[in-house]
């Protein structure tokens, strides 16, 4: 059999483009903004995770230029290797200061820090407890170490609970979970978890991907939105959100750090973060650090956006984060709406199976602290009148079981 079989099978991209209804790999022309120019149109820009618009902040970008031209392009190889530069360890010493950990690691992308973190940490006969929610670069870092993997429904603690008991005494125990979930935009019940890791003997990992910048005093993040720094063993970020940049980090104490840079083979093998990337994640660092009205101002413009959704009777999972989504349900109606959303101005996520389960198909709508109430008013307007035209509660008239396999 040709191995490229499936490929030939596969149904998805090309019925949902026969249909007009692929909506993916839009074509920007201009920056990351809370406007932009997508494919030749002004969209407004509900579908990033540029949090503090830092993106296009003139600091920001000052820093970029400033290190390419004192550091080149790339690193061209790895920090364990050549690819250490100065400005690596700058960015580790601080984000470990204001994180209020012993130490940090960075890595490439914040994909691969989960998988560098987990596999490394997670060795044979140890087990990894992971939310069913949970990002899914965890779930492909648990398959890359060799422990067992276990899973809990989302936020539920009796069900953490009977997993932790499954564990023997003689296993390692990791619990990871993210901290804001980056399609509902709830966040972990995290007093609770570090509560049953105390009782079982267990430690805690925070994929902090999203929360980051946005809960937390001064954007310090899940931990310090429950005043639980001290409890949470590891946590896990990325610069592509808050920070403006590309790459990933580990927060944790010094031994542990010290065993993934010599032990994790995503970081070992792979190349360092550019000194673009690395010099622009610093000063996105030191500009949420501050001036933390940012983040305040990141918290308004999201409770203005779930307030005017909620006026508008449009049902809304509700959060303190700048992740709203917006229900659904089925994966066609999903993907009708979001065009039309699309084709009138506002680029907003259709977010279907497997990153939600099937029937809870949503609209991920993400906030910036750049944007206006203006363009709020603006795009709930849309959003308004779009879904007026769809049943919400009527099952789905098209059969979908193609965009879920």
């Amino acid at each position: 059999m040709d191995i490229f079989e499936k490929c030939r099978k596969f149904p998805t991209a090309r019925a949902l483009r026969e249909m007009d209804l692929f909506p993916y790999f839009r074509e920007l022309q201009s920056r990351q903004d809370t406007e932009v120019i997508m494919e030749g149109k002004r969209r407004i820009m509900l579908g990033s995770n540029n949090y503090l618009g830092l993106t296009t902040d003139p600091e920001i970008i000052a820093a970029a230029h400033k290190a390419l031209d004192e550091y080149g392009t790339g690193c061209s190889g790895s920090r364990l290797l050549n690819g250490t530069l100065i400005l690596h360890q700058q960015f580790e010493k601080e984000m470990a200061e204001f994180l209020h950990k012993e130490d940090v690691v960075t890595f490439s992308t914040g994909f691969q820090s989960n998988l560098g973190i987990i596999s490394a940490i997670v060795g044979r006969g140890d087990y990894v407890i992971c939310d069913k929610e949970n990002h899914a670069s965890i779930y492909d870092a648990c398959k890359l170490s060799y422990g067992k993997m276990l899973r809990y429904n989302h936020n539920d603690m009796e069900a953490l609970e009977k997993q932790l008991q499954k564990v023997p005494d003689n296993a390692g125990c990791l619990i990871v979970t993210d901290g804001v979930f980056s399609m509902g935009g709830d966040i972990a019940d995290l007093p609770q978890i570090c509560r049953l890791a105390k009782q079982y003997g267990a430690r805690v990992m925070v994929d902090d991907a999203h929360g980051l910048g946005v809960v937390g005093e001064g954007g310090r993040g899940t931990a310090s939105y429950y005043g639980l720094e001290d409890e949470v063993d590891i946590y896990m970020g990325t610069f592509s959100k808050s920070l403006a940049s590309l790459g990933g980090y580990m927060a944790a104490p010094h031994e542990v750090c010290e065993y993934v840079r010599c032990a994790s083979r995503p970081y070992m093998f792979s190349a360092s973060v550019t000194p673009v990337g690395i010099a622009v994640a610093t000063a996105a660092l030191r500009k949420m650090k501050a001036h933390p009205e940012i983040v305040d101002r990141l918290q308004h413009i999201s409770a203005y956006m779930r307030e005017k959704l909620l006026e508008k009777g449009i049902r809304i999972r509700l959060s303190e984060t700048p992740i709203i989504p917006i229900f659904t349900y089925d994966p066609i109606r999903t993907l009708q709406i979001q065009k039309e959303l699309y084709e009138r101005g506002v680029y907003v996520n259709a977010t279907l199976p497997p990153a939600v389960a099937p029937g809870e198909c949503l609209l991920r709508t993400s906030l910036m602290a750049t944007h206006t109430e203006a363009q709020i008013d603006e795009a709930v307007g849309i959003i308004a009148d779009v879904l007026s035209h769809y049943d919400l509660d009527a099952p789905p008239d098209v059969d979908f079981t193609l965009v879920t396999q």
